[in-house]
């Protein structure tokens, strides 16, 4: 991006973006103008498993489009947390048919299942460039077209409902030049805590619901439908050999330009064990009455009142590192093998004060039902999540997608850019991948701000087809 388009008056794309999402339910989107030239960023998924001989199986159930329609609701505005790209979700309403004989699927474990939604993901901005140059939309608050008229991006003169605007997105600015970016001050460590309990409870409820029992959960799973009642077909890549598609054209490659937040200790959030991980590699599962040691324990275990848990016996070749001495306290906190108080500060803070408080209750020897922990796990799962989009949305996503888009740091974040050696020699604690060590880093306050390149696979057709199911 030039400097003079970034200086012109012009509405920014962050904040035409910002409108289309305050205004989303007065806007309706053209879908087959969307489909038509769209193109991937991604590598294209397809419905099914692939054998031993590499020959693709296909779901026994498919979807169909309950309706067919030329314009379907605007859909719902994502930044990616670590790259200057913006997705529009859509959602569809669908059925389940049979894929041999189109029988429609109407009832699951007790459940209707006839009006379900699949979940579109277009990519309006990629890495910084524009994927979508236009959107043809229709309007349905006077509110909302006075506006977009104000900003210079709706040229009619009078609203009209029944009309149908053309919106350019590819003559904008991606970013105002003079944005302005809260601190980054501590925010690190607030996420990073927040992750690793997020973990933690995910763990707990892989195969659990508090709305479903387990009958009614496989039979989900044999009509692929998560326990969210989502869609979830197994999917594979349409090709078998990476390098031939390289080579044919199926596939192309590009560098995706990675920023991420860390701190001098921590580079990211990447660095973090999942909670099953971290629980193999520093406690054990015991039997209580045979103390015989579980083999391979996860959290879906600590449910069963017949185990115990206690710290593992580090051997002299385990090296410790800041990430464990960052991750253990929390453990111990939520395992009550020490109780610091870090994990009911966290649930306080997000607004899980159910878990917060049956967390209390199990500390002083109150006996909790697994119904009652399953609840409040999930009620505090859901709070954790709209918590920590919050913090994205409101303080990391914009910065994020600033520098992906320009390269640079906003001007009042004044720092010298280092490699990945001279950071390392500054704070010797950091780790990096090997896509990391070739890149640029930035220390802003108590923050190190990591701009890296990978390599990321795409396919290269047209495709109008664009099912990312959220599971």
């Amino acid at each position: 991006m030039d400097g003079d388009n970034m200086a012109s008056n012009q509405i920014s794309l962050l904040e035409l973006i910002q409108i289309f999402a305050e205004y989303r339910n007065n806007i309706i989107i053209n879908i087959k103008h969307l489909q038509e030239d769209y193109q991937r960023t991604s590598i294209k998924r397809i419905k099914g498993v692939r054998n031993e001989n590499g020959e693709l199986l296909q779901p026994w159930l498919q979807t169909e489009y309950i309706d067919n329609a030329e314009y379907v609701g605007m859909g719902k505005f994502q930044f990616n947390r670590n790259t200057a790209t913006i997705n529009m979700l859509v959602k569809r309403q669908v059925k389940l048919t049979k894929f041999e004989d189109q029988t429609p699927t109407l009832e699951v474990a007790g459940l209707m299942v006839n009006n379900l939604n699949s979940f579109n993901n277009y990519t309006i901005v990629s890495d910084g460039k524009i994927n979508v140059k236009s959107l043809k939309i229709k309007i349905s608050s006077k509110k909302a077209f006075d506006l977009l008229k104000e900003k210079g991006v709706v040229d009619a003169k009078d609203f009209d409902f029944n009309a149908e605007y053309s919106i350019q997105l590819d003559n904008l600015p991606l970013v105002a030049f003079d944005s302005c970016y809260s601190s980054i001050d501590g925010l690190f460590y607030q996420l990073a805590e927040i992750k690793v309990l997020a973990s933690i409870i995910a763990a707990h409820l892989k195969k659990e619901s508090n709305v479903f029992i387990a009958a009614q959960l496989d039979e989900f799973q044999k009509h692929y439908l998560s326990k969210n009642i989502y869609i979830n077909f197994p999917t594979t890549n349409e090709y078998t050999d990476v390098n031939q598609a390289l080579l044919n054209g199926t596939l192309d490659s590009r560098l995706s330009y990675k920023i991420e937040i860390g701190s001098q200790e921590i580079l990211n959030l990447s660095k973090l064990h999942s909670a099953n991980k971290f629980l193999n590699r520093m406690y054990r599962l015991y039997d209580k009455q045979t103390e015989e040691i579980i083999i391979k324990p996860s959290f879906e275990m600590v449910f069963n009142e017949n185990l115990t848990v206690r710290h593992r016996l580090l051997s002299s070749r385990t090296k410790i590192t800041k990430v464990d001495e960052f991750i253990k306290p929390i453990f111990d906190d939520f395992l009550g093998l020490e109780q610091n108080g870090i994990v009911v500060g966290i649930l306080t803070k997000v607004g899980a004060d159910s878990l917060a408080q049956l967390l209390e209750d199990k500390q002083t020897g109150k006996q909790i039902s697994k119904e009652e922990m399953v609840a409040a796990l999930t009620a505090a799962n859901t709070k954790i999540e709209q918590y920590t989009e919050k913090i994205y949305q409101d303080k990391i996503s914009p910065l994020v997608f600033y520098i992906g888009c320009t390269r640079l740091l906003p001007d009042k974040m004044e720092a010298k850019a280092m490699t990945a050696g001279e950071v390392a020699a500054k704070y010797p604690d950091l780790q990096f991948s090997k896509d990391e060590q070739k890149g640029t880093f930035f220390a802003v306050g108590d923050s190190i701000i990591s701009i890296y390149a990978k390599t990321e696979y795409y396919s290269k057709l047209i495709s109008v087809g664009i099912d990312n199911q959220i599971v």
